[in-house]
């Protein structure tokens, strides 16, 4: 395949997690992919996500929410899951040559455990960096630099 392979991030509102993993893997791989996100519902994007998002040096305030159905027109080579209920609501892709799912705890979720307790603005924004994280590490980790690879060899994903 010569030509740039697209990966979808997919989560249930496209509000956080899967707009964090875009703009990660924007940049942390750069130009390797087209790298698009988007929700099984549109729920906006969250100003939290942004605001931990910049703290990394990566700006997703002009990333709008969407649904599956408004994504471009494009051939996805590789769909990632990463939430539960995106997995069990996924559509079929049909150009997709790899399914892969990781799911991630929900940062809103989190966040509200931790404010009903009292916490903190900066508390509440730590149950998002903790997320941010792990997609970062997923994203560093196990996508290799070489998204061909991954493609093609099913042992690369586990």
């Amino acid at each position: 395949m010569d030509e740039q392979p697209t990966v979808l991030f997919l989560c249930t509102g496209n509000s956080c997690r899967s707009q964090m993993a875009e703009g990660l893997a924007r940049h942390l791989l750069g130009d390797r992919a087209r790298f698009l996100s988007a929700g099984t519902e549109r729920h906006g994007l969250n100003r939290r996500a942004v605001t931990v998002m910049a703290e990394r040096g990566v700006d997703i305030s002009g990333h709008l929410s969407k649904t599956i159905e408004e994504l471009p027109e494009v051939p996805v080579d590789l769909v990632i899951t990463v939430c539960d209920a995106a997995r069990e609501a996924c559509p079929v892709f049909p150009s997709a040559r790899r399914m892969f799912h990781r799911s991630f705890a929900d940062p809103p979720a989190l966040a509200a455990a931790v404010a009903a307790a009292g916490g903190s603005e900066e508390e509440i924004l730590d149950c998002y960096r903790l997320i941010r994280d792990e997609i970062e590490s997923f994203i560093a980790t196990t996508l290799p630099t070489n998204l061909q690879e991954v493609l093609h060899d099913p042992k690369v994903i586990r």
